[in-house]
């Protein structure tokens, strides 16, 4: 009742009902005769108080002040979106609960706190970590930052953080790598397509395998330019299938005429262990369409990998946008490619569009693609 107030039959004014009127309608609290009062003292509307006789909104609000404002009192323009989308939550005793606990709002306060303008440039010189990550895609969702690259745009960082201890010889071999022959292929990649295919993970791998190859040569008194074959199948060898990526280092290297040539076989490749029959795949297909105790997120994405084949990289990327019913029936364009739904699937991603996603506030903004499956990031798909 204190959460869902009413209009009191007695004196017509908007209040919890906790009380029982003689015609057994619902009456507020001064009407039943208590002295209970659960009026906010700031906005004077009626429902559970949260703190110092004032609604979670008011008291929501006077804490995103307190938290967003800089030295001179006044809250950053980058951070007016935050602050507004925040405010006007569905639900502000979880944004309260968010704001006094989580590490993503204490790095929006630091970031307020230091008076300095909230930059892309800015942000690059904080240590990276996935709350750094949280709080910069979120000021892109809300328009505080420009859009950019961030998988590539990061790796500078990154690389700086990786090779601050490292010795001198294997700094001078590795940044130039990193950055004129994996950063730049992979921005010219990114350009041709029409969506940025996220090789920030790839890039990662291949300058750690680097870095772990010349650790590797100086344990075993071993030069790079004398490199041969047989000491390089020694790495290989004792290694997994995550060190045949030094195949893109020593390309790179012997392309300068750094080593001489040498060898990398293909990645040894894997044969499932376990291969789904026929009628196996049909049955975990109609579990997916049927079962509605299975999450909806996760009976619409089976169900396109089971019936279509499509990769989880797609699938994630799917939008609302994508969905289109006309003439009686439902279709999902891929890859520019209009594919006939059967009914229960068209059901199954029509109710996935339209159900309000809860996960978190600042991702129910009408700001960016209306992705199918959103993730924890504002803006961002799930992973």
């Amino acid at each position: 009742m204190l959460d869902a107030p009413a209009t009191c039959t007695s004196c017509g004014r908007h209040q919890p009902l906790i009380g029982i009127a003689e015609d057994g309608t619902g009456i507020c609290g001064a009407c039943s005769g208590t002295s209970f009062d659960y009026t906010c003292r700031t906005c004077g509307l009626g429902g559970r108080t949260y703190a110092d006789a004032q609604c979670a909104r008011c008291v929501l609000t006077a804490r995103l002040q307190q938290l967003l404002a800089g030295p001179a009192g006044h809250i950053p323009a980058p951070l007016q979106p935050l602050r507004d989308t925040l405010a006007l939550a569905e639900r502000p005793r979880g944004i309260l609960h968010w704001l006094k606990h989580s590490p993503n709002a204490a790095l929006f306060a630091s970031l307020a706190a230091s008076g300095e303008p909230i930059t892309h440039h800015q942000l690059d010189q904080l240590p990276p970590s996935r709350h750094l990550h949280y709080v910069r895609h979120t000021l892109v969702h809300l328009g505080a930052l420009p859009e950019r690259d961030e998988e590539l745009d990061r790796i500078p960082a990154w690389l700086d953080t990786v090779l601050a201890d490292r010795p001198a010889g294997h700094t001078q071999l590795v940044r130039p790598y990193a950055h004129w022959h994996l950063l730049r292929r992979a921005r010219r990649r990114a350009a041709q397509r029409r969506r940025p295919a996220e090789p920030g993970s790839f890039l990662r791998t291949r300058v750690l395998v680097a870095l772990e190859f010349l650790t590797w040569l100086d344990v075993h008194g071993l030069d790079l330019g004398g490199l041969r074959q047989d000491s390089l199948d020694r790495w290989l060898d004792a290694g997994n299938t995550r060190t045949y990526a030094i195949r893109y280092f020593l390309s790179w290297t012997t392309g300068r005429g750094l080593t001489g040539k040498l060898t990398v076989p293909a990645i040894p490749r894997q044969q499932p262990s376990q291969l789904m029959d026929e009628e196996g795949r049909w049955q975990l297909l109609k579990q997916c369409l049927t079962d509605s105790a299975m999450a909806l997120d996760t009976r619409a994405a089976a169900a396109l990998i089971l019936l279509f084949g499509l990769h989880a990289s797609q699938v994630r990327h799917l939008t609302a946008t994508q969905l289109a019913h006309r003439e009686g029936n439902s279709y999902l364009t891929v890859d520019r490619h209009p594919i006939l739904l059967p009914p229960r699937l068209a059901r199954l991603l029509h109710q996935l569009a339209e159900v309000p996603h809860t996960r978190a506030a600042l991702i129910r903004t009408s700001r960016g693609e209306p992705w199918l499956f959103p993730g924890l990031v504002p803006g961002r798909p799930t992973s």
